[in-house]
């Protein structure tokens, strides 16, 4: 499958730009995918410049790119840190990520991550993991449900579809995208069913793949493994991720603020690199899929 099938990579020139790539650097992309970020780095790369992408679906190995220069980690980006002093890399000069869904899990029907076809319950971008989005409509008890359709899917009737799936697999285990559909089907109003659908998707998908863990500890990572100097070039789909990025480059925290020394300075691992980037309309209708991307790009104190 070309790369260009499997996902069309979102802001491609101004994601690689804000990594300001020195000619023999080091780079890390953690969301290879199809490798149109990594091609576009390794075109900017001289001799001694070296890549190391990071993906945890089994299908993006079939895109690895063939260059000496590369080098490609079958892992989640979780343990980033870990795995570059496994390859003898402590320190990087630029860190990319285009977080979310590549279009290549939207558009194989299995993997279960569209709401547009049928197909069991999954969503696992990591097909060797033991949680899936059937363990999560059968299993979870209701108040851990209302959970994650309320944090991860900003859902205000929370409360009623945790307890419509709790009432309705007693009868019978739901397997299917089409069964939940049925099952929900009176909280999906004909105007806004496909936003709302998408709304109980992202919650179930975000808590399957722990999303939000994983983006905080990833984070966290990133000042420890970064030159001073070095740039992170990070891309956001939902207000959930983009906020927990755009609060850690202000501040180095999630929440709060960070603590001033006697003099009243805060020290920071990181500053903001110009302003919030979003694609253009013309982007957008080639790639759908760009409408709702958020790139914020930073720097290494």
């Amino acid at each position: 499958m070309k790369m260009e099938q499997y996902h069309n990579p979102v802001l491609l020139k101004e994601t690689v730009d804000g990594l300001n790539i020195i000619e023999n650097g080091t780079y890390v992309d953690v969301t290879f995918g199809g490798g149109g970020h990594s091609k576009e780095i390794l075109k900017r790369l001289g001799k001694e410049g070296r890549l190391i992408a990071f993906d945890q679906d089994q299908d993006a190995l079939l895109n690895k790119i063939d260059d000496s220069r590369f080098t490609l980690i079958n892992e989640n980006f979780r343990y980033v840190k870990r795995f570059l002093k496994f390859h003898g890399v402590m320190s990087i000069d630029g860190l990319l990520a285009d977080f979310g869904v590549s279009s290549h899990q939207f558009d194989v029907a299995d993997r279960g991550f569209s709401t547009r076809f049928e197909a069991n319950l999954d969503m696992r971008m990591n097909q060797q993991d033991q949680l899936s989005a059937f363990h999560v409509i059968n299993e979870y008890d209701e108040e851990r449900l209302k959970q994650v359709f309320w944090q991860y899917g900003e859902l205000r009737n929370a409360s009623s579809l945790a307890r419509t799936i709790v009432a309705e697999r007693k009868e019978n285990e739901i397997v299917t995208s089409e069964q939940l559909k049925n099952i929900l089907r009176k909280f999906l109003p004909a105007f806004k069913e496909n936003k709302i659908l998408a709304q109980i998707y992202q919650a179930i998908r975000i808590e399957v793949n722990q999303e939000i863990e994983v983006l905080k500890e990833f984070l966290l990572q990133t000042p420890e493994i970064l030159k001073q100097g070095g740039r992170l070039s990070f891309i956001s789909y939902h207000s959930l991720e983009d906020r927990l990025v755009k609060r850690f480059i202000r501040s180095g925290l999630f929440e709060g603020e960070p603590e001033k020394d006697v003099f009243g300075n805060v020290s920071v691992p990181l500053k903001k690199i110009g302003k919030l980037i979003v694609p253009n309309q013309e982007e957008i209708k080639l790639n759908n899929r760009a409408r709702s991307a958020k790139l914020r790009i930073a720097e290494k104190l």
